[in-house]
């Protein structure tokens, strides 16, 4: 009798063992089938609608969304390859194509608003563009990474020029440089200061910041808040020590709501963290193995108060990082490489609108903007590939 209920213990034990493990079993297959909570989009493969006059884009190296939601890019048509420009030959060869002018603006469906620039008189327009912003005034700035592009010129909307600060024909790195640029990438203004950012870039190795009406010099600093160096480090190696300074090019400054400055070192493959005065706060790489051109190219927030997400473009592993903006921990990523809606050759730069749909441009033979449609915050993979439409 007692050898049976002995027997019976165990058995029931077993069978109590083996439920709470089948529960525990289904609660993880439920978390896995859930996936991580983030912000899912989705390409418009339709956005924007086709250029007239038979018109292409070059390197597409900037995005910008203004207070009406409008898309500002700016491309190179210098880049684009002879047989794309037949109609624009002396005499013409063919009817098709032509660079289209190196600014345009779109609505939200994707139709062509506005477009101008290019050289003119009262300002050097640079010899290879490089990012656009537009402000909390509405003002559009405009950079330049050639040779020697030493300046950063602002406009009105309708391209009329209003102020350049530096000058061209800086032939060299000066990271001291009070007056002038050396090959700058990006620039923001904080519409709480008015004060200029400009991440200084291809040529220099630091942040300087002006004032956005007068032009006045304000403050500059290197990696880790340090005074600028322009020795050069060598190629990047992902086993040495961080670098105590910037590696070329410093691609972007974006300053958050609650005055965070995310600076792009993109060869050295990493965001750091400064207050607006230049302090350092954090530092976190990505994809910490990847040489060449880097992985940190450019970055936008999500558009909820608190900006909980950070959008890092990587040109170099082709696809968007979606970060926590408090902790830099990535939570998902989504894109490939390739030349079909969704994926990227080079995406450079990215932009969000006030709904949260993110817009991306593409350098070298991308040529091109994409949309990506905002879908809420919902359970996706680490690694979502191509974000396409889901069928209706």
């Amino acid at each position: 009798m007692k050898r049976n209920l002995y027997i019976g213990a165990i058995f029931v034990a077993l069978i109590a063992t083996l439920a709470i493990g089948s529960a525990m079993l289904g609660k993880k297959a439920v978390v896995q089938a859930a996936g991580t909570q983030a912000p899912k989009f989705e390409v418009d493969p339709l956005w924007p609608k086709p250029l007239p006059n038979h018109w292409l884009l070059g390197n597409t190296i900037g995005v910008s969304v203004d207070s009406n939601d409008h898309i500002w890019i700016i491309h190179r048509g210098a880049t684009l390859e002879r047989l794309e420009t037949l109609a624009q030959q002396n005499p013409p060869e063919a009817d098709c194509c032509a660079s289209a002018p190196p600014v345009l603006e779109f609505d939200e469906a994707g139709n062509l608003l506005r477009h101008w620039g290019g050289p003119g008189e009262g300002y050097e327009w640079p010899t290879s563009n490089h990012g656009i912003t537009v402000d909390f005034k509405g003002n559009v700035w405009i950079a330049g990474n050639g040779g020697t592009d030493g300046q950063v010129l602002k406009f009105t909307q309708d391209g009329k020029f209003l102020m350049q600060i530096g000058h061209q024909g800086q032939p060299k790195a000066n990271s001291n440089d009070k007056e002038n640029f050396f090959k700058p990438a990006e620039t923001m203004v904080d519409p709480k200061t008015n004060e200029l950012y400009v991440a200084d870039g291809y040529g220099n190795h630091r942040v300087v910041v002006f004032d956005a009406d007068t032009g006045k010099y304000k403050r500059h600093w290197g990696a880790y808040g340090h005074v600028p160096d322009d020795t050069n480090l060598g190629r990047y190696n992902p086993d040495d020590p961080p670098a105590q300074q910037f590696r070329n090019p410093v691609h972007c400054a974006q300053l958050s709501n609650d005055g965070f400055l995310y600076v792009c070192d993109r060869v050295n493959d990493r965001i750091q963290v400064f207050k607006t005065d230049g302090t350092f706060v954090k530092e976190v790489f990505i994809e910490k193995r990847t040489l060449g051109d880097g992985a940190v190219w450019d970055i936008a927030f999500s558009k909820d108060p608190q900006q909980r997400y950070l959008f890092l473009a990587d040109g170099s592993n082709e696809k968007i990082h979606v970060l926590q903006r408090n902790t830099l921990e990535i939570v998902t990523n989504f894109g490939d490489g390739g030349r079909q809606p969704g994926a990227f050759y080079a995406v450079h730069s990215i932009a969000a609108d006030s709904k949260g749909n993110l817009f991306t441009t593409e350098t070298y033979r991308g040529q091109r903007v994409q949309k990506f449609v905002f879908k809420g915050i919902a359970s996706v993979s680490a690694d979502q590939g191509v974000v396409w439409p889901k069928k209706p």
